[in-house]
């Protein structure tokens, strides 16, 4: 009899036996809704700077514009809680989402563009949101698990700047992301942050799809010529030394604040432009995962 109680004892003390608990079922259960809500989006790109003020949203609004142009599905959420600038750069500061049986609906902005911003969300303009770090990761979790975003080939997440608390909720919860898009102006004083970035992907085990220059360089308007007010190859050579892919650089161009004053994306307002062209460029390797997603589909099934 003894021994009986014994091992009823044992069995009772079993890591193995011991039921998760209320915390863990509901984690599982947000994860599982994740992974569902975002089963049809077949890549997804976070767009990261080290230093604010390098132009990062704006990168990341003309990579989603110009991938739909391209015929391409694509979402773009702006998880820049405190400073959402998407809502601008699209001409899209008077939308709201609507609401459906599946959840939120993002913004349309084109019939291959949708968007989600907490910009969206607020009552005013010029409202502060002055939150801390558990209702941030809760709204992040919210527009990736409760948005309907449906089939889309990429979903483009613009991140605020640094390595804190609203990029890293967005690789741990996107623990499948293709990678990052790495954003620097070409002076010292970026590219410094910058190093940061790319070792915080690293960190994270987020791949690092390459740099971007940005303001690399001015193109006169009136001669062509192009004058060098912040230095340029700043970023191609940090890129080199810290083993990163180098995806090219983007010239300072007056019209890309008129493009961005005026709610529509620079790749559409001045396509036959220099800067537009280098868009283009910065694309075609995001565009490449896609072959590489089908070659891996071909050979599955050829298995």
């Amino acid at each position: 009899m003894s021994q009986e109680k014994e091992s009823m004892s044992e069995g009772a003390s079993c890591p193995s036996k011991k039921l998760p608990s209320r915390d863990e079922v509901e984690e599982i259960k947000e994860s599982l809704a994740l992974q569902d809500n975002l089963r049809d989006v077949k890549h997804k790109i976070i767009v990261l700077s080290g230093k604010g003020g390098v132009g990062k949203s704006t990168v990341a609004a003309n990579i989603a514009a110009a991938l739909s142009l391209r015929g391409k599905k694509v979402g773009l959420v702006d998880v820049d809680i405190h400073g959402p600038s998407i809502p601008k750069i699209m001409g899209l500061e008077s939308s709201r989402p609507a609401t459906s049986l599946d959840g939120l609906e993002p913004v349309q902005y084109s019939p291959n563009l949708v968007v989600m911003s907490v910009g969206f969300l607020l009552r005013e303009r010029d409202d502060a949101i002055i939150w801390r770090t558990p209702l941030k990761h809760g709204l992040i979790k919210q527009f990736l698990a409760e948005v309907n975003w449906g089939e889309l080939d990429y979903l483009v997440v613009d991140c605020p700047p640094g390595t804190g608390d609203e990029p890293l909720s967005v690789i741990q919860l996107l623990e499948n992301a293709d990678g990052a898009v790495v954003v620097t102006t070409p002076q010292d004083l970026s590219l410094a942050d910058v190093r940061k970035s790319i070792t915080f992907c690293r960190a994270t085990n987020l791949p690092v799809l390459g740099v971007v220059e940005n303001m690399s360089g001015f193109i006169c308007p009136h001669c062509a010529n192009t004058v060098d007010i912040f230095k340029s190859g700043g970023g191609e050579k940090m890129a080199s030394e810290m083993g990163a892919p180098f995806l090219g650089r983007i010239p300072i161009d007056p019209k890309m604040v008129e493009s961005g004053d005026s709610g529509k994306p620079f790749v559409e307002s001045f396509a036959e432009s220099e800067t537009s062209k280098a868009f283009i460029r910065i694309i075609e390797p995001l565009l490449a995962l896609a072959g590489r997603i089908r070659k891996e589909e071909d050979y599955n099934a050829n298995l």
